[in-house]
């Protein structure tokens, strides 16, 4: 799992502790809730929004430098833009494997950093 802890870093550094804790703990929860969006998407087999929403799974996890779930979520939307079902299914219990350590280690970053 690739993770960017600068990312975090820059965040306290420029705002400060009790302003970027905030910040993070807000974001990180936005990530979670679009994350359980997503996987509430799948298993209702309502695909129709779903690139677009993991496009910005994609983003968010950039902005906390969790690379390794960007990159999949980043993979997930390409099986779905190729229609690729089978592909789409094996990326997608690796993203939720990918999510679920990802938002496990930044939880942890996070409270060390206070």
């Amino acid at each position: 799992m690739r993770q960017d802890v600068e990312a975090i870093a820059v965040i306290y550094r420029n705002l400060g502790a009790p302003v970027a804790e905030q910040m993070v703990t807000r974001a990180l929860g936005e990530l979670a809730l679009t994350m359980a969006g997503i996987a509430e998407k799948v298993r209702a087999q309502d695909l129709r929004h779903l690139a677009r929403q993991l496009g910005r799974l994609r983003h968010l996890s950039a902005d906390l430098g969790l690379l390794s779930l960007g990159a999949v979520a980043g993979d997930a939307r390409c099986c779905l833009e190729r229609a690729d079902g089978t592909a789409f299914a094996a990326v997608w219990a690796r993203l939720l494997r990918v999510a679920e350590r990802s938002l496990a280690a930044e939880i942890g970053l996070a409270d060390q950093s206070i």
